[in-house]
């Protein structure tokens, strides 16, 4: 295996990564932006009423998304075990 093989595996382990944390934390942001201009124009300023919703949102987005993800990690998975062979 040279430094290149280790270098593109790690690479590819990165992408997976990005990809798979994307969508729960994306809702974060998009939900946490939302009750925050809701808190400033309201002037409430109370740090549950942040979490809540936003913990609330990705957990939703999570368990839409939870096959796919898994799908995801399965392919990556299987693609890493099956090369390993050439690798060597």
């Amino acid at each position: 295996m040279n430094p290149q093989d280790i270098v593109d595996l790690a690479r590819e382990a990165i992408v997976m990564m990005l990809t798979i944390s994307a969508p729960v934390l994306m809702c974060g942001l998009a939900v946490g932006l939302l009750v925050g201009i809701l808190q400033a124009m309201t002037q409430v300023q109370e740090s549950t009423l942040s979490l809540i919703p936003k913990l609330l949102a990705m957990l939703a987005v999570l368990g839409l998304s939870l096959p796919w993800l898994i799908d995801q990690m399965v392919h990556f998975s299987r693609d890493l075990i099956t090369n390993i062979p050439r690798h060597l």
